[in-house]
Formats: C-alpha cells, sequence, structure tokens
C-alpha cells in the first residue's frame, strides 16, 4: 500500500472538509448562524447551542388584581434534520431555564421556578415550517419561597397540528387550560403567593 498522498486524494479530503459550510448553504430553510452542520449518510444533521438571559417581561398571563413579570436564564441545545435534497424534515429544541421567576411588579413578590422541556417540530412537508406537527413535553414548576410548596405545575405532553388545533394533551396543563378553554383557575394559587 502507497504511503503517498495523491492529489485525487487531497482533492477529495477537502471536499469533505468544505462540505458542511457548503450545505448550510443550501438548506431549506436554511438553520441560523447557531447551528454547525454536517452530512449523516444521505442527510445533514445541523447541532446548535446557545444561551441567553430574558429580560424583564410582561407574560400573556395576568392575576386579577396585577400583571405578570417573567425574566430568566435560557439554555438551548437544538437539532436541525434536513433529508437528502436539503429540505428540513424534523427540529428538536431542548431549553432548560435557571434563575428564572415570575413577578408581582406592584409590590416586588417573586415566585421563583424551573422549566425544562423539550419541543420537536416534524414537517409534513419537507421544507415547509407552517406544515409542521409540534410536540412539547416537559416540566415547569414553580415553588412559594415563603411557604416552600409549589403553586403551579405544569407537566405532561401536547400535541398541536400544523393549523395549531391541539390534537392531544395529557398531564397537568393550566396554560392550555388558560388559553385554550379560558379556565384561569389552575393559577389560583400562584396568584395568591404573588399578592401577599
Amino acid at each position: 500500500m502507497s504511503r503517498f498522498i495523491t492529489p485525487a486524494l487531497v482533492g477529495m479530503l477537502m471536499a469533505l472538509v468544505l462540505a458542511p459550510a457548503a450545505l448550510a448553504a443550501d438548506l431549506n430553510p436554511p438553520p441560523p448562524d447557531f447551528y454547525a452542520c454536517g452530512p449523516a449518510g444521505v442527510q445533514t444533521i445541523c447541532h446548535g447551542h446557545r444561551s441567553f438571559h430574558e429580560d424583564p417581561v410582561v407574560t400573556d398571563v395576568s392575576c386579577p388584581e396585577f400583571p405578570i413579570v417573567d425574566q430568566g436564564d435560557v439554555a438551548q441545545r437544538a437539532i436541525r434534520y434536513y433529508n437528502a435534497d436539503g429540505n428540513l424534515t424534523r427540529r428538536v429544541i431542548h431549553e432548560t431555564w435557571t434563575n428564572s421567576f415570575w413577578s408581582n411588579p406592584l409590590n416586588g413578590n417573586t415566585i421563583p421556578y424551573t422549566q425544562r422541556d423539550t419541543t420537536t417540530d416534524d414537517l409534513g412537508v419537507p421544507g415547509d415550517l407552517a406544515s409542521a406537527t409540534e410536540t412539547q413535553t416537559g416540566e415547569n414548576v414553580y415553588t412559594d419561597p415563603v411557604t416552600h410548596q409549589k403553586v403551579l405545575r405544569s407537566t405532561g405532553r401536547t400535541i398541536f397540528g400544523s393549523d395549531g388545533t391541539l390534537e392531544f394533551s395529557a398531564g397537568q396543563q393550566p396554560f392550555i387550560d388558560l388559553f385554550l378553554y379560558g379556565d384561569p383557575s389552575g393559577f389560583a394559587n400562584l396568584c395568591a403567593a404573588l399578592a401577599r
């Protein structure tokens, strides 16, 4: 066996080294800048990691007497799968919130929470994000710092169709109860803790 590297072999090696950069430009839709992409058999897989801080922002949830403000640190680990034609077929985002809390802007009371979830979008039409069915699993737990009791717990699994219709729900889902069915009762203990 020859120990010399031929020009043809150098060309093949360079093509493999340069392939991930060339692939990213041809993907539909292209991945955000924080992803790194590479070939995996006939498909392309992109991985990304990012962390950011959410500054105080008023949430879509409010208590009877006051709005709720959210803030925290977010770490995301994301994966995208593209088929042999370069079209996205699935994306997965694992998200963890730390140093996070909801607060009452009127009295300054806070309720810390932990959140870990995974969102998976499976595209019915490769490359078309509007065709995605979204599955979300995880937990979001709020603990009263005074009593150390859990005042809100959202855990389980949901599946939404590409038209936004809830197709499946399991576990404790107070956000679903509020936003889809208009039932705010799941937030009563949290609001009481923030109001005192």
